[in-house]
């Protein structure tokens, strides 16, 4: 998987340290999270890519058997529910690499997390 020991400096440099099969998932995940928050900057933050609007709506990450999504949905229980399959041990969510991700599913969690910060940002005004 992952060779180089240095943290990557930009998303695009992130993704080529993964095999093929990989990137393709983690192009797309990139591709969907900019189609569902358009004004989210791409960032990386804990060595994994991030996108921040209003703070940190989501992380992603590569490992052996999964791609890792972070952190943890809370605030409304049909995405919840819809989650609960891949919850992780510590909340974040666990997507297998042998099975189909579910981009559309990606896509609803980035939407409500902007909704979430945008609120927030809303209310502090």
């Amino acid at each position: 998987m992952k060779t180089a020991s240095a943290a990557p400096a930009t998303i695009d440099e992130y993704i080529a340290g993964f095999s093929p099969e990989v990137r393709k998932i983690l192009k797309e995940i990139r591709r969907v999270v900019r189609r569902a928050a358009p004004e989210a900057e791409e960032t990386i933050s804990y060595r994994m890519p991030a996108f921040k609007w209003h703070g940190v709506l989501i992380y992603f990450a590569a490992f052996q058997k999964h791609i890792g999504l972070y952190p943890p949905v809370r605030g409304d229980a049909a995405l919840e529910k819809a989650v609960s399959r891949y919850a992780g041990p510590k909340g974040n969510l666990q997507f297998p690499l042998v099975e189909p991700i579910p981009y559309a599913l990606i896509e609803r969690i980035v939407k409500f997390r902007a909704k979430q910060h945008g609120a927030k940002a809303a209310k502090k005004k």
